[in-house]
């Protein structure tokens, strides 16, 4: 299969940018088409075997090269940016210039094992490993308050990280005309305290100990809101998407009952995204990543000040319902992702099947702007090449507006 057949229909090219695209449907209206991300974001990317495989379809010479070592996402690609016609690249931020806790283990028995620099531990089998799992929670043993104080948590404004990071932005925008993503320094704020904590203890304590729930999630947003102020004094021009993050369900609902999230978990949601509106120096959009079935916990997000829910996993109890989630909250919310499932369609259904349920998606999310095509979270290893193929394809041919 050669790109040449793939990639001839792409209407508007000339009249609309990237950027400009991506900022119409932010605003729920519709461009010429529906924005295209392919690891704009830390979770919207290929796993870096899949991409191998799909640059070889493509005939894009070489290997694709890790981004992310723990989740094994890939680089996406100048190269394959240009040939797919992706709308929106990342801004990360720099490696801290003191390594605090951060070691790399290297092998350690069958698994490649790091530590991050919160003193989180991962690891990989060294057969049939697809990314790193965790391992160790360095505040598992913790019994007060004190001890979670004691902790030695990372400096967010080590100045290293923030080097070039306002010239990287206006390059994406002025130079190359994408949409730009600008990510986070690490996880959100309760997916991470229950790795710090471990997520069987961490549970515990949302019943048992909520004090230590409290001081966990003040220091996660206390580093938080330290990065991001660092961040937004930095930046001073155009329409921004910050990464925010946190998953609140299963595949079948809720981690919590949406009351023990409200009273916990969403005041520390809220504080942080009311200090990104407020501190902003320009246009933002928040994107929260959220897997699941979180359908529940629509109506505290949006009240919260999300403005991009991603990934919309359609595979998921209750979430298959597009057409209502359009008319229920399309207008208060942008979905990023939500284009096939991840899990069995396009991993293991046929390129027809992938078509059918791309295209009813796109029917169902894009009228009235307010959608971004993205994968629903990383794609993995062993999606077949064709298949991806299909899912752009597709993309292609039903996301061109009408502008008659």
């Amino acid at each position: 299969m050669t790109d040449d057949g793939l990639l001839r229909r792409v209407p508007g090219a000339k009249e609309w940018t990237s950027y400009r695209r991506l900022v119409t449907a932010l605003h729920h209206r519709e461009p010429d088409r529906v924005p295209f991300d392919l690891g704009g974001s830390m979770v919207t990317g290929v796993n870096v075997r899949a991409l191998t495989a799909l640059r070889q379809v493509l005939g894009l010479p070489g290997e694709a090269q890790v981004l992310d070592r723990v989740t094994q996402m890939a680089e996406t690609g100048d190269d394959v940016r240009d040939r797919l016609r992706v709308d929106v690249r990342s801004v990360r931020p720099n490696a801290p210039g003191r390594a605090g806790l951060a070691r790399d283990l290297g092998w350690v028995g069958d698994h490649d094992r790091l530590i991050d620099e919160f003193g989180i531990g991962w690891q990989m089998p060294r057969h049939g490993g697809h990314y790193y799992d965790l391992y160790f929670s360095p505040l598992a043993d913790c019994r007060t308050v004190a001890d979670v104080e004691r902790n030695p948590w990372p400096d967010a404004l080590d100045p290293a990280r923030f080097e070039g990071l306002k010239q990287r932005v206006d390059n994406v925008v002025e130079q190359e005309h994408l949409g730009v993503v600008v990510e986070r320094m690490h996880a959100g704020m309760w997916e991470h305290a229950m790795w710090m904590r471990g997520y069987e203890q961490f549970f515990m304590d949302m019943v048992t100990d909520p004090a230590i729930v409290h001081a966990i999630m003040s220091k996660e947003l206390e580093v938080k809101m330290a990065y991001w102020g660092r961040v937004l004094d930095r930046l001073d021009r155009h329409t921004l998407v910050l990464s925010t993050a946190d998953d609140l369900g299963t595949q079948s609902g809720p981690l919590v009952s949406v009351a023990m999230y409200r009273d916990l978990i969403w005041p520390y949601h809220r504080r942080l995204f009311q200090f990104l509106k407020s501190r902003a120096r320009t246009e933002i959009f928040i994107f929260f990543h959220c897997d699941g079935a979180i359908w529940k916990f629509i109506p505290l997000l949006i009240e919260a000040g999300v403005d991009i829910l991603n990934p919309w996993q359609v595979n998921c109890k209750g979430m298959d319902d597009t057409k209502r989630f359009k008319r229920e909250f399309g207008a208060d919310l942008t979905i990023w992702g939500g284009s096939c499932d991840t899990q069995s369609v396009l991993p293991f259904g046929t390129p027809q099947q992938v078509r059918d349920e791309t295209r009813r998606l796109i029917e169902d999310l894009a009228p009235g702007g307010g959608y971004v095509f993205a994968p629903i979270h990383v794609i993995q290893a062993g999606v077949p090449p064709e298949n991806i193929i299909a899912w752009w394809e597709t993309l292609m041919e039903y996301g061109p507006y009408d502008e008659t």
